[in-house]
């Protein structure tokens, strides 16, 4: 038998001969978990899959919990792998309560991401500073602008979109992006250079999920969301996703495990954010994450 064949046959009987042992398929080498460490497309930034949000109901479900007990819970969550933080300016005291829930942890063993509010007349340097200040930290990974809801985002925000690439200029910010929270400005990330990351509110039955209007009390188009997931992926845009339990209206653990499916197995999110107000919330994100991803 030629040696090539030979070492074929050798091959194939092995597997056979494992296969016939177990009576399934090999596992694969390696599965994804929650805590695994992703790059956000373009930005080069990396974040684990599972982010602390600290925003639910804009950050009061988090800001009653009191430091001591939201320290413990970011350490918890710390501890059990998660390393990626993020809040916003609108999370009022937020920014203040994450530095402090963070102090003494080696800054480069995570990742902060923030928002800034768009709002004409402030000095976008000025409020970066400010809220690099707040949050103890020289400096943010990713700084997104927030809320953008209206198809003119792109011409409105100039100012701020200058303001950020300034920001990163003084190793201020690593990453920059955008928060969305329509249909009418989502339809505009497509093709934009500015952009690096994407953060798009996704679930399986389009709770508090974009609409043509912002504000709307129904579902939102998962469909049409989920294309312009897949064209900014495509684009090389990092995308997170936020409102995975519908602003915690999913109370079932299944709707909660069909959330995190689907973002990753249909929508293909790069990382998910979700508010937690006690360290079973955190254990659960984990354990529903890595059954999606296995």
């Amino acid at each position: 038998m030629p040696l090539c064949s030979r070492r074929n046959f050798l091959k194939t009987g092995f597997a056979a001969g494992v296969l016939a042992g177990t009576g399934a398929l090999p596992l694969r080498a390696a599965r994804g978990t929650a805590t695994d460490w992703v790059t956000l497309g373009k930005s080069g930034v990396k974040v684990t899959r599972l982010a602390f949000g600290t925003g639910s109901v804009s950050g009061r479900t988090q800001r009653e919990l009191g430091q001591d007990g939201f320290t413990r819970l970011v350490r918890h969550a710390y501890d059990r792998g998660i390393r990626f933080f993020e809040t916003a300016e609108s999370y009022t005291e937020m920014h203040k309560m994450l530095g402090v829930a963070l102090k003494g942890i080696p800054r480069d063993s995570y990742r902060l991401m923030s928002k800034v509010t768009t709002r004409q007349g402030t000095n976008p340097l000025e409020k970066i500073d400010e809220l690099r200040k707040l949050a103890n930290t020289d400096y943010f990974d990713v700084m997104l602008l927030h809320y953008l809801h209206v198809a003119t985002w792109p011409a409105d925000t100039v100012q701020w979109q200058d303001g950020i690439l300034e920001a990163k200029s003084k190793k201020m910010v690593v990453g920059h992006g955008a928060s969305v929270h329509g249909l009418p400005a989502l339809r505009r990330f497509p093709g934009n250079k500015w952009l690096e990351i994407a953060m798009i509110r996704m679930n399986h039955n389009g709770a508090k999920m974009d609409a043509e209007d912002q504000a709307t009390s129904g579902p939102g188009n998962v469909s049409e969301v989920v294309t312009h997931v897949k064209q900014v992926r495509a684009e090389g845009m990092g995308v997170i996703s936020m409102k995975l339990v519908g602003e915690g209206t999913f109370t079932s653990r299944q709707d909660r495990q069909a959330a995190m499916r689907f973002a990753f197995n249909n929508a293909g999110v790069d990382s998910v954010t979700v508010g937690f107000k006690n360290t079973a919330e955190v254990d659960e994100a984990i354990e529903n994450l890595n059954l999606a991803l296995a």
